[in-house]
């Protein structure tokens, strides 16, 4: 017996492992679409949009979305341009206890209140699973004009983990 499970938490520590993303790396292709998630129009999304510019993604929690409010003021007071930065807004419907229909209307409100962010819902926590993502968190996470991550972060981000952030987008804007 004891065997059976050394070899299950085995089993699971290589899958939880193999699902993580990795810097500098691109991550595995997640489709957002149908009952799955997609964006708050009903269109489908999927992470190979993430290339061409510098894109900031914000992995949500409705229950957590005040955690890293001093992240979303700080790039908005760093002005990034807004031709070389793009925005995504990613829901985790499954982390929360509130009804994806309350969600879906606040997130129509939002996208209409911030039409250069998209908006995006994840029924299914497929990038907690697919990217190993912080669930019931507010991962924050950048990737280079190539699609590459340069930055991944769950949980509220210190002083420290914003500047490194802020200067990983900056860096990338540059090139």
């Amino acid at each position: 017996m004891k065997i059976f499970i050394s070899l299950l938490v085995l089993i699971g520590s290589v899958i939880a492992s193999a699902a993580e993303i990795t810097l500098n790396q691109k991550p595995p292709v997640v489709e957002l679409s149908g009952t799955a998630g997609g964006r708050v129009d009903g269109s489908p999304w999927s992470s190979t949009e993430l290339t061409g510019v510098v894109h900031i993604l914000m992995y949500v929690d409705p229950d957590e979305v005040k955690e890293n409010e001093h992240v979303e003021v700080a790039l908005k007071e760093a002005a990034f341009p807004a031709d070389r930065l793009k925005s995504i807004a990613m829901i985790n419907l499954g982390a929360s206890w509130k009804p994806n229909f309350v969600i879906d209307t606040m997130l129509k409100k939002k996208q209409k209140k911030y039409p250069k962010t998209i908006y995006v819902r994840d029924a299914d926590k497929l990038l907690v699973n697919a990217w190993g993502l912080l669930d019931q968190s507010y991962h924050v996470l950048a990737f280079d004009p190539d699609g590459r991550l340069i930055f991944s972060k769950g949980g509220a981000l210190s002083g420290d983990e914003l500047d490194t952030l802020i200067e990983a987008i900056r860096s990338n804007i540059s090139d």
